[in-house]
């Protein structure tokens, strides 16, 4: 963590919509964040961050705690201002953005630390993921969507959220995030806390909607389970992409197995 103006860190690198639309998902990445810049008072915590989403695809970003993951999808989503860089939407420029024009477009965050209301109920929740007027629209159609993707949730849509296991409640933060009808769905420490097998069913659940075609970005420590489900990764390490590409190739360089998987 440097402080804004001092010497930047150098480490060492080793390495379904309309024609009009998809015409532009052709020419522009689904997002792509350039030369991000951004931190918190006057200390700097991202140095020329540059990544893009492809649409359908399930992208990965690693990094140890404090390397400014969480900073990065603040940024994003417009709850953190830039200093500098561009935040794109297909080709359309959103760094200036509100963070509800955004919500409106079709991005998402599921926050970590879930960040629900646990004295309302399950089914509460999931009505004010819909709040939007784009969402509402498909509310019926998605209700039912992420009660057959998490069963649990239906069993107990009528119970307070307070009463929820942790798993069922990271289960309820990501449908709430699927109820807002999201183009771009941004997960933020998908596993934090959670046992294996729950975590497992909910990254088994990042796989289906995948495969109906949801674009997603997921911070996650959980290395090699991310990296399984992944189409592509970056990895973050002070403030800055150290690496990024194919998962595979990922878990076999040595540096991320002996940091990251304990090889």
């Amino acid at each position: 963590m440097t402080r804004r103006g001092e010497t930047k860190p150098v480490t060492d690198s080793p390495v379904r919509e309309n024609r009009e639309q998809d015409t532009d998902n052709r020419l522009h990445p689904w997002l792509a964040v350039s030369d991000l810049t951004t931190g918190y008072a006057d200390v700097q915590i991202l140095w020329g961050v540059s990544l893009t989403l492809e649409k359908g695809k399930l992208t990965t970003l690693l990094g140890s705690n404090g390397v400014g993951k969480t900073t990065l999808l603040r940024a994003v989503m417009g709850l953190l201002r830039p200093w500098a860089g561009r935040v794109t939407f297909l080709g359309r420029d959103l760094t200036r953005n509100s963070p509800h024009s955004r919500a409106k477009l079709g991005m998402v965050l599921v926050p970590e630390g879930r960040q629900l209301f646990t004295e309302m109920t399950v089914l509460e929740n999931l009505e004010l993921g819909a709040f939007s007027k784009r969402a509402h629209a498909h509310y019926r159609e998605n209700l039912e969507k992420v009660f057959a993707m998490f069963p649990r949730l239906a069993e107990r849509r009528h119970q307070k959220v307070s009463s929820l296991s942790g798993g069922e409640q990271q289960m309820l933060a990501v449908s709430r995030g699927l109820m807002a009808q999201p183009k771009i769905l941004l997960i933020d420490e998908l596993s934090l806390g959670l046992s294996p097998i729950m975590a497992l069913n909910l990254f088994e659940s990042l796989t289906r909607l995948k495969e109906a075609g949801l674009t997603m970005l997921l911070v996650e420590q959980n290395v090699a389970m991310a990296l399984a489900v992944s189409d592509y990764a970056y990895v973050l390490a002070h403030g800055k992409i150290w690496l990024h590409g194919d998962p595979r190739q990922l878990l076999k360089n040595d540096d991320i197995r002996q940091t990251y998987l304990g090889l």
